[in-house]
Formats: structure tokens, sequence, C-alpha cells
């Protein structure tokens, strides 16, 4: 492997790629979506959270830039090695210094830049965002970090699956499936399989009922209106509120019992933890502002986080016992279910580069000279 051959690889990539002038519309494009997703986050909040609205505003940049990149990723990257093949392009490289690897890295590379074009894009944005939302120092630098590992593992996969398989099409639509099933597939399972083996949940209440001492007594001019009013009597309007009425005591009803099912998510949280969007929104540490999150990242993470806490077996609600309590006062606040919980970024991460370094080993095999076997109809030179 040498440094200079990968470099003038990358050279040779991004040179045909900036020679298309579809490629600078698609960059355009982006731009004034991402004008449009700015503009409305900031006007659809109210004027007294500014501060929200950047913060939501950058989350949403942060996860719209994922976006296009899932979406136009495969497209560049999945027909880089085979296209060359195709184009008789890539045997004349292979005949040169540049080893297999040179050859795979400088292309991977080269599609991890192109992707990285899509943030350079989005850089005044997030800034506008991060600078009028004051987005907190670490949350700008991990979801950053993040979004470019993320933007490196689909360019990856594109290049990988363009080495193994011979025909470029094939490997564009493979790669679209591969990252269709981490990103879409994933919580497809997830649901799937969560709600295909529920529990059982009993569930007991006990209310508290009224008991009057005596019967109401109505009196006998409120039960008839008078010829031409418009409006009752103050007694009448008095009646059930005012003096002279007693306040019914109060007793404990009888246990109600009732049975249902519910899906076990906690059982198969962890189909999540591959999703790009999950992996990003896990990662990013989180804003709180009085227990829940202020932030696209919070949200999501909040939600993939509740999944992990099993439902309980059996729930009691005893309004004899609970009267004096506050309101909200027994409901853990989402800071709080998130704290009981496990972080799943890493493994979801580590997944994702374990599943990139065997198609990029097994890419390698494929494009190495020289070939044992080549799959029919393959053009060499």
């Amino acid at each position: 492997m040498n440094a200079q051959r990968i470099a003038t690889i990358i050279r040779l990539e991004l040179t045909q790629r900036v020679r298309s002038v579809a490629w600078y519309v698609l960059l355009g494009v982006f731009g004034v979506l991402l004008l449009g997703v700015t503009a409305l986050t900031f006007i659809s909040v109210p004027r007294d959270a500014f501060q929200q609205a950047g913060s939501t505003a950058y989350s949403i940049i942060v996860f719209f830039v994922l976006l296009l990149v899932v979406l136009v990723s495969p497209t560049l990257s999945g027909n880089a090695i085979n296209g060359d093949r195709d184009a008789a392009t890539l045997a004349p490289v292979q005949v040169t210094l540049a080893t297999t690897t040179d050859i795979i890295i400088g292309k991977f590379l080269a599609a991890w830049i192109t992707g990285l074009a899509f943030l350079v894009v989005s850089a005044p944005f997030l800034i506008f965002a991060a600078v009028f939302g004051e987005v907190r120092p670490d949350v700008l630098l991990v979801s950053l970090v993040i979004l470019i590992i993320e933007v490196a593992v689909v360019a990856g996969l594109g290049v990988a699956l363009s080495g193994i398989l011979a025909r470029p099409l094939f490997s564009v639509a493979v790669t679209y499936l591969t990252v269709a099933a981490l990103v879409v597939g994933t919580p497809i399972a997830f649901g799937l399989v969560g709600t295909a083996f529920p529990t059982e949940i009993e569930s007991r209440q006990r209310y508290l009922q009224p008991v009057f001492q005596e019967p109401m007594q109505v009196p006998e001019e409120c039960m008839t209106a008078e010829p031409g009013a418009t409006s009752p009597s103050p007694e009448c309007v008095d009646l059930g509120f005012g003096p002279g009425v007693e306040e019914p005591d109060y007793v404990c009803g009888e246990w109600m019992t009732s049975t249902y099912t519910v899906p076990r998510f906690d059982r198969v949280w962890w189909l999540l933890s591959a999703n790009p969007f999950v992996i990003l929104a896990d990662a990013t540490p989180t804003v709180w502002r009085d227990g829940y999150p202020v932030d696209a990242f919070g949200t999501l993470k909040v939600g993939v986080r509740t999944a992990q806490i099993a439902p309980e077996t059996q729930q009691v609600y005893d309004e004899c016992e609970n009267a004096t309590l506050e309101p909200g006062e027994a409901y853990p606040t989402a800071e709080e279910q998130v704290a009981g919980t496990v972080p799943s970024w890493f493994v979801g991460l580590g997944v994702q580069l374990a599943l990139l370094a065997l198609l990029m080993w097994r890419a390698a095999v494929r494009t190495h000279t020289p070939s044992r076997r080549l799959p029919p109809g393959t053009r060499i030179a």
C-alpha cells in the first residue's frame, strides 16, 4: 500500500465527478432543500422558543444530510470498480504499480469525499442553526463525527459490493438493498418480531366512589321556568354548588380486573442498534429541559431507549392510595427513563464496521490479479 498511488487514484476518481454537470445540479438542489427545511423549522416554532428552534433545526439538518447520503451514495459508489471494468479502464490501472489494496482504498476514499461534499454544502445552515440555537460543543462534535463515519460506511458498502459483483446495475441495486435493510429493515423487523411474541398483562383498578348521606332536594320553583324568564333564579344557579348542599363522602369501590396483551419490544430492541439514524441519535449527547429532550436527537433516543424497558405483567392502580399524589408525581420523566437504560450505538457501529471490513476483504479477493476465474462476460481490456 502506497500513499502516493492512493492519492493518484483519488484524484482520478474525483476528476471524473467534478466534470459532471449533474453533480453540481445535485448539490444545488440539496442546498435549496436545506434552505427550505431550515426556514420552515424556525417558522414553525413559537417566537419565545427561538433557541429550541435552533437546536431542532440543527438536528433535522444533520438527519437530512444523512438521509440524502443514504439515497445518493449507492448510485455514486455502487459501480466504482465493476463500472471501470466494463469501461475497460480498470485493467490499465491494474498493470501499473498500484496494488489491489491501493485501488480499493483509493476508490473508497474518493467515494467518502464525494459524500462529504453534501456536508460541506450544509455547513452554512449547520453553523446558523448551531449559533442561534446555542448548540453545545459536545453535541456539535459528536453528531458531526458520527455523521462523517456513517457517510464512510455507506460509501464503503457501495465500493465493496462493486468489487464483489460483476454487473454495475446489480451491484448498485444490492447496495441500495443493503442500505435499506439497515435504515428501513431494522425498524420493520423490530416491529414485527416484537409484536409476534406478546405478553399478557393483568390490570387491577379500584376507584373512589361518592356516597351521598341524604338525597339532594331540588326546590319546586327550580323544576319549572317562569314565563318569559331568560335566566334561572340565583338560588337555582347555586344549586349543587352553593351553601346548603352537603358534599358527598368517598369510599373505595370494588376491585376491577382486566387482561390485555402488549408487544415485547424489550426483547428485540437490539435490532435497531445498527440503524444509521439510531446510531447518530443514541451517540449524540442529549440536551434536557424539564426532563424532556429539546431536539430530534433526543426524541429519537427516548423512543429507542424506552423500548428496552420491559412492561409490568401486573399493573395495579388504587385511587384510594394515590388520591394524595400531585399530578405527574407517579410518572417518571423521559430523562429518568433513559438514565435506566443502556446505550447501543457502539454495538451498532461495530456491526456496521465489521460488515464493511468483511465486504472489503471479499472485494479485494475478487479484484486481485492475476485471477483464476472470472464471471462469464467479464471485460478485461
